[in-house]
């Protein structure tokens, strides 16, 4: 009786959360600032010749000749051609506020996977955000390297001195600097790294998930199998899964880690899920002062209609903001006629794009975290006239396939930031290569709700 009780309880929680995600508080536009697609640094003058060249295996075959290769978003062409010259200012996968109002801003793996990211640096970029020119101001930019061979791989920059990480190193989605060390959450091990402030790394942690290991079939621990024999039965989670979200507790003796996708439950043979069917993501807890993990979770638990989350900080230490979304992109004003698809007009679009207040306590440790609240991130009102998209019927609308930065700013505004995934997504023109943007929302609502 007694496990029956806890069961329902738990079930009880779980309907009770679904309940409260379901409130919906509004989000004003303070603020909108834009960094170009085309925006482009040399990378250090002691890193390797070819590296002043990126996206050269975009096909993963080479393509030497700049700017020979579209750039395509769901078979749409962006507009871009790769190879670059240079190292792109893309793929903003993580934001930090400083306490001086300046915002570190991390750059993710490159072009999207192992395979064709060689070329693309791994970098961390200051800035600072003028909202009234709507423009992001760099400050300062610092390369990983693995000059000491703390990671415990190969790399692509083996035989080089200050061996430089690129994105067939890591997938870095998710940052923390706590203290005079940076934290970075990777996607392919996955692994938690430490570098110190000059981005030189310190350490390489694997991941652990219910006391074993945690491990996709990038990990390099993983042996490939023969054709027709079974999969490598370390194997855990999904390709590129890892993690996608990486909150720290305010004191700096936590992380955080969500994970992008499930974790495999060898017991029913199938990824993690609640009895209703819906996909449930791990947030993992480890400790930065004993540097190992807890073994504590917390279950984040996706809504109807949502594909996977975007990023993940602290408000406080019992509450964080995760971004929730699908794989839609675009708006119904440039939306393709009803069943039909073409190059020149979006098929699949945004619908389910939030920013979600949860809450996640010792109580709740081990269970699903309890949604409070969320802002709807495709009807951002805009009164006071701040907005440097276009509006659609009032509002401002965010429809990037990924939107991967939140963080909170004061008492009521946070900053949130697209994933352009340059070149490969145009999301609010079908044929036009995204740019980065930033938004600062007046939230007071969501922040102040418990």
């Amino acid at each position: 009786m007694r496990r029956f009780l806890a069961a329902s309880a738990a079930a009880l929680a779980l309907s009770l959360s679904s309940a409260i995600a379901s409130t919906e508080f509004p989000a004003k536009l303070a603020g909108h600032a834009i960094l170009p697609a085309e925006t482009f640094i040399q990378p250090p003058a002691d890193a390797p010749a070819d590296l002043k060249i990126s996206g050269r295996f975009t096909n993963v075959a080479r393509a030497e000749g700049v700017g020979t290769v579209m750039g395509r978003s769901n078979g749409r062409p962006t507009g871009l051609r790769v190879p670059f010259f240079g190292q792109p200012v893309q793929g903003h996968s993580g934001i930090k506020r400083m306490r001086d109002g300046t915002f570190w801003v991390l750059t993710d793996n490159g072009f999207g996977s192992k395979l064709n990211s060689p070329d693309a640096m791994l970098f961390v970029r200051r800035y600072n955000i003028d909202w009234g020119r709507g423009a992001m101001d760099a400050l300062e930019t610092v390369w990983l390297h693995d000059p000491d061979s703390k990671v415990p791989f190969r790399i692509a920059n083996e035989g080089t001195a200050k061996r430089y990480l690129t994105g067939s190193d890591f997938d870095l989605e998710g940052f923390q600097p706590i203290g005079d060390k940076l934290w970075f959450g990777d996607e392919f091990g996955p692994y938690l790294i430490r570098t110190d402030r000059s981005g030189k790394v310190e350490a390489v942690f694997e991941s652990q998930v219910d006391g074993k290991p945690l491990r996709s079939p990038d990990h390099f621990r993983v042996a490939a199998s023969n054709p027709g024999a079974p999969t490598d039965p370390t194997v855990n989670l999904g390709r590129s899964r890892g993690y996608e979200g990486m909150a720290a507790s305010p004191d700096g003796k936590f992380i955080y880690g969500l994970l992008e996708g499930p974790v495999w439950d060898a017991e029913k043979k199938d990824w993690e899920k609640t009895a209703e069917g819906r996909t449930v993501l791990r947030i993992l807890e480890f400790s930065v002062t004993e540097e190992k993990w807890t073994g504590r979770h917390w279950k984040y638990v996706l809504e109807p209609g949502a594909t996977a989350i975007g990023d993940f900080n602290m408000i406080d230490a019992t509450t964080a903001l995760v971004i929730e979304r699908d794989n839609g992109e675009g708006t119904p004003d440039k939306a393709c006629p009803a069943g039909q698809r073409a190059e020149t007009c979006f098929h699949d679009l945004a619908k389910f794009k939030r920013v979600v207040k949860i809450e996640m306590t010792d109580a709740n440790a081990n269970a699903p975290v309890r949604k409070i609240g969320h802002i709807d991130l495709m009807k951002i009102a805009d009164p006071d006239k701040r907005a440097r998209k276009p509006l659609n019927d009032g509002v401002l609308t965010f429809p990037f396939f990924t939107i991967e930065n939140v963080d909170v700013v004061d008492a009521r505004h946070i900053i949130v930031g697209n994933d352009n995934n340059l070149p490969f997504s145009s999301s609010r023109e079908p044929n036009k290569a995204d740019d980065n943007e930033m938004v600062l929302l007046d939230v007071e609502a969501l922040l102040k709700a418990r």
